[in-house]
């Protein structure tokens, strides 16, 4: 399986890890070639880690099928998908998108969290290629993927979804275009009013997120899944789904403040938990 994916974020280097650890080419698009090249060089070091852990078999058969590319239009036409995995920007995403039909992929993707895919599909001369592919980090340890079905994604491309989705090793939630889709909409809503409790003096950051990691089973809580996914990222969607749904998702002021101080969780090393060493180390206030 031939997989094109652009941007070499967070998202994108999961992304390609997940493509290549199964057996997929890749091809990773960046703005230029060296800011390719230097997230390839990310997805050869989590290969690294997943082969010490016995997680695959050989980085180095995984690494040999991943090429870093400076151009969308150097890409190789007709992969079997095509992702765009760069920030919430609707402009943005459109402008390669459009770029990215190009190609002619089977599937056109976006990693979207919160966007509507048929708002991102204005502009596509074949939307019913396009469908919203959204991943969770880490892509690499996170079994699911989040389909968003536009107006006009047709059978054959749910159909194409579903083999990369076993191609993968993975599992898919099928879901009707709305903001915030499913996941977003209810984790970002409980991570809000997770933050609003701290706001609020109810408990501490730690002792929510045991509450609800222990008492509802959570895999982590809801301000350390914040601090994992960029606090940043969180307030963006928050204000994105305000507008569309109303005040229960107004950020809090704690919220504001923190990422307004660049306190944005693990990627810069402080949230509502230190960071600093490279694990989540719990403070009394964020």
């Amino acid at each position: 399986m031939r997989v094109v994916v652009i941007g070499g974020g967070t998202m994108g280097i999961g992304i390609g890890h997940r493509f290549a650890a199964h057996g997929g080419f890749v091809e990773l698009v960046d703005v230029d070639l060296a800011t390719a090249e230097a997230a390839v060089a990310k997805i050869g070091a989590t290969l690294d880690s997943a082969e010490t852990r016995g997680k695959i078999a050989s980085a180095a058969d995984a690494k040999d099928r991943i090429v870093a590319i400076g151009s969308i239009d150097e890409a190789t036409h007709h992969p079997d998908a095509a992702i765009e995995a760069v920030i919430e920007n609707v402009d943005l995403k459109r402008t390669i998108l459009q770029s990215a039909e190009r190609l002619e992929p089977t599937v056109l993707g976006s990693n979207t969290s919160s966007l509507s895919i048929d708002s991102l599909a204005e502009g596509l001369q074949q939307p019913t290629r396009f469908v919203g592919l959204h991943f969770f980090n880490p892509v690499w340890a996170i079994p699911l993927i989040e389909v968003i079905k536009g107006e006009a994604t047709s059978s054959d491309t749910l159909a194409s979804v579903t083999e990369i989705v076993e191609f993968l090793d993975m599992e898919q939630a099928v879901i009707n275009d709305a903001p915030g889709f499913a996941t977003s909409r209810l984790g970002v809503l409980v991570g809000l009013e997770a933050i609003r409790m701290v706001e609020q003096g109810v408990a501490s950051p730690a002792d929510i997120d045991r509450a609800m990691s222990l008492g509802y089973r959570h895999p982590m809580g809801p301000l350390m899944l914040g601090d994992l996914v960029g606090l940043d990222v969180r307030l963006g969607i928050a204000k994105h789904l305000a507008t569309v749904y109303g005040e229960r998702f107004e950020p809090p002021e704690l919220l504001k403040t923190m990422v307004a101080e660049g306190k944005l969780g693990k990627k810069s090393g402080m949230g509502f938990y230190d960071w600093s060493s490279g694990s989540a180390v719990p403070i009394e206030e964020p």
